[in-house]
């Protein structure tokens, strides 16, 4: 949500926010969400009943999705499903929405060009179309189909739903007033069901999320997972040990959906920024933007700048100014589901055509 403030925008949905003119605002947002309900729910019954065209691809296609707005790991996960992929031969390609560019690929796209190199990445609102590029000219045998699980144009063989263990279920309201795009119960269109991030919860809360799940949409294959820090990169996309984060002043920025998952992470390597900046999903790095953060880290005597892959592609400078510029590198894995997972998958994978 880029055109407004996602800080603001939280405080008022979670009811931080008080006041007449607050409460006056949630009800309007309560209002919308009528609106958003009623139109979600024609929207799926069409596609449910045949009323809306589902294309199918000449290969098999495996959504990654999730229910809310904001990160959920989709990329990481994207990712791992395209190394199982291609440690079986099997030639893949990304189709994504491409949110937040008008031209070329955007963050996430980057990141997985940079982590894929061998694995076609392609960004448009008309995915059935991309599928069929993907096919006839790429050759690919199978297609992942990014943040797709509310674009139902395009059959899937595989659905997999994420939900982020810090705020699985969006508020528990539909967007606006929550984060929802779409009620839990759709889940029962998902086979697969990860929650993500779940070292960041206990065992309670986990079982919690999986029962709540489980009552709205039926027993789903679940698996569990966590975002790993792998290493650290520069703007070259040379890698370097995490160690050397050690007794550093660390400044920190991002501009993800979900940056407390950022800042939960640092806190898993032992990483406590002395100063932590919050941009919009997607956002678009000014140069105001980069002398602010020079500024910031020269005044709190920053050792080192540290941010996520998908902001750092976007920035691409080595340093602000005389301190150096890094990104934390995140790879998925699996901590529960692992097998059932892999089974599913390779079920697809035998379904390639040679």
């Amino acid at each position: 949500m880029p055109w407004i403030d996602r800080e603001a925008y939280l405080a008022l949905v979670k009811g931080t926010t008080r006041g007449p003119f607050a409460a006056l605002a949630r009800l309007g947002l309560s209002v919308l969400s009528q609106g958003y309900s009623v139109g979600a729910w024609a929207r799926n019954r069409a596609f449910d009943q045949g009323g809306r065209r589902v294309h199918n691809a000449a290969v098999p296609v495996i959504s990654v999705g999730n229910l809310t707005l904001g990160g959920t790991g989709k990329t990481p996960m994207v990712e791992w499903l395209a190394r199982r992929a291609r440690r079986d031969g099997v030639r893949v390609a990304v189709l994504s929405r491409g949110y937040g560019t008008s031209t070329g690929l955007n963050d996430e796209g980057r990141v997985l060009e940079e982590n894929l190199p061998d694995v076609p990445h392609l960004q448009g609102p008309d995915r059935v179309g991309l599928a069929r590029i993907a096919v006839d000219e790429l050759e690919s045998q199978l297609i992942l189909l990014d943040d797709g699980f509310q674009h139902r144009r395009l059959a899937r063989d595989l659905d997999i739903v994420l939900l982020d263990a810090l705020d699985p279920f969006g508020l528990g309201r539909l967007f606006p007033r929550g984060l929802l795009r779409e009620p839990v119960s759709s889940l029962r269109r998902a086979q697969i069901v990860v929650l993500s991030r779940a070292d960041l919860v206990d065992g309670g809360r986990r079982a919690a999320i999986r029962a709540q799940a489980e009552r709205k949409a039926d027993k789903r294959v679940w698996v569990e997972a966590r975002h790993t820090p792998l290493d650290l990169l520069d703007s070259d996309g040379a890698a370097r040990p995490i160690a050397e984060l050690a007794g550093k002043r660390v400044v920190a920025f991002c501009g993800i959906g979900n940056p407390e998952g950022f800042r939960r992470t640092m806190e898993g390597i032992g990483v406590a920024p002395v100063a932590f900046v919050v941009f919009p999903d997607h956002h678009a790095y000014d140069r105001r933007n980069i002398e602010d953060l020079t500024g910031l880290a020269a005044r709190e005597q920053a050792d080192l700048v540290l941010t996520t892959q998908k902001d750092l592609v976007k920035v691409r400078a080595p340093r602000l100014g005389p301190t150096p510029l890094l990104a934390l590198r995140i790879g998925l894995e699996v901590l529960e589901g692992g097998d059932s997972l892999e089974r599913a998958v390779a079920e697809v994978l035998a379904h390639c055509p040679a």
